[in-house]
């Protein structure tokens, strides 16, 4: 059975990027992007937030690390990966990112309080269809 591994997301950085190279030379770039949804859940408008960590190689991280900082919108196209390591005193520990393979910058936003009011509300789990 074949798979496919595809990850777009589109959020607000919560930290200015971290820059750092691999004993090969290669820069990578790591940064946690909060990706919201607004709801509606019994007639009340809720946001629900998820915390995904990036991480970008590559000239694109060095880029990410340059012109991004807190807060700055971004599209992360990209794939789901699991890291795995063991801890020096020996536990195994895991975790999920998104590595990305394309990362663009979107413009700065001015004003967002009147943006969110307009933005498509979705149904709350499990409600709807």
């Amino acid at each position: 059975m074949s798979s496919f591994n595809k990850v777009i997301l589109m959020g607000n950085l919560t930290k200015d990027p971290d820059l750092r190279y691999t004993p090969k030379g290669v820069s990578v770039t790591e940064f946690s992007l909060a990706v919201s949804r607004r709801f509606r859940q019994e007639e009340e408008l809720k946001d629900e937030v998820c915390f995904v960590d990036i991480v970008v190689f590559g000239k694109q991280a060095e880029n990410c690390k340059q012109y991004l900082a807190k807060g700055n919108g971004v599209i992360v196209d990209g794939r789901l990966n699991q890291r795995r390591w063991e801890t020096a005193d020996g536990q195994k520990r895991s975790k999920h990112e998104v590595v990305a393979l394309n990362v663009t910058f979107m413009p700065k936003r001015q004003d967002t309080s009147s943006e969110r009011d307009d933005l498509d509300v979705d149904e709350a789990p499990g409600e709807g269809n």
